[in-house]
């Protein structure tokens, strides 16, 4: 199997769409985004910019959902997922209506990987569709080395996300619970969010743990049981 059948082979994550985007935060740039794979005309690439904490994955996860939606094909695909393929591996991406590179920043200062990218984005361009990417700082900050391909990623739309405040965290943490079917009180939720990380990602793991263990336990969510499992 060649690395770009590979890559086309990635699964989209279920758990990753607009309608389950939470957090005030960072709602209007998904409004947005979700606005661009509605009428893509004059958009030539979609730059999302922000901490890797702030969802910027779940959303181009959402744009591909969307685009599928509404008949598209889409991939998306890390490029942590296709580092170990070398530059080859983005050939035959532009095959698709809307190609989402997350992580783009992972190969800023690599002569070839910048080139093979510039090179993708022109045949996405040729061909009518649309490049998505998520870096965690604008283009001209990151180190890219390709002066034509920082032109590119400058000349499109770029989203900027912010870092979630504590009540956008609780809301989404309540929100998956609830996604998973677990009951997750007020009290509860601001139980955990006084004792756990301060990351989301971090935040959400712990959800799985909890998970887990109520469903062996056959236990509702309750802050002695909270106590007990986090060992707090």
């Amino acid at each position: 199997m060649s690395a770009s059948q590979l890559v086309l082979g990635v699964k989209l994550r279920d758990d990753a769409r607009f309608d389950n985007f939470h957090g005030d935060r960072n709602i209007e740039a998904a409004r947005r985004l979700k606005a661009i794979c509605d009428q893509p005309a004059g958009v030539p690439v979609v730059v999302i910019c922000g901490d890797s904490d702030t969802g910027r994955s779940h959303l181009l996860q959402a744009a591909c959902h969307h685009a599928e939606a509404r008949g598209w094909s889409a991939v998306c695909v890390s490029i942590a997922e296709l580092e170990a393929f070398g530059p080859e591996a983005l050939a035959g991406l532009d095959t698709q209506d809307l190609v989402s590179l997350d992580d783009l920043d992972r190969i800023a200062g690599d002569a070839a990987w910048e080139e093979a990218v510039f090179h993708l984005y022109n045949r996405i361009h040729d061909r009518g569709g649309l490049l998505m990417v998520s870096i965690s700082e604008v283009p001209t900050s990151l180190g890219f080395q390709l002066p034509d391909l920082v032109s590119r990623l400058t000349h499109g739309l770029t989203l900027q996300l912010g870092i979630y405040r504590d009540e956008d965290r609780q809301t989404i943490l309540q929100a998956r619970a609830e996604q998973r079917g677990l009951v997750m009180s007020d009290d509860v939720a601001s139980f955990i969010m006084r004792r756990a990380p301060r990351r989301l990602g971090d935040l959400l793991a712990m959800l799985d743990v909890l998970d887990e263990n109520s469903l062996q336990a056959q236990r509702r969510l309750t802050i002695p049981f909270v106590k007990t499992v986090m060992g707090w």
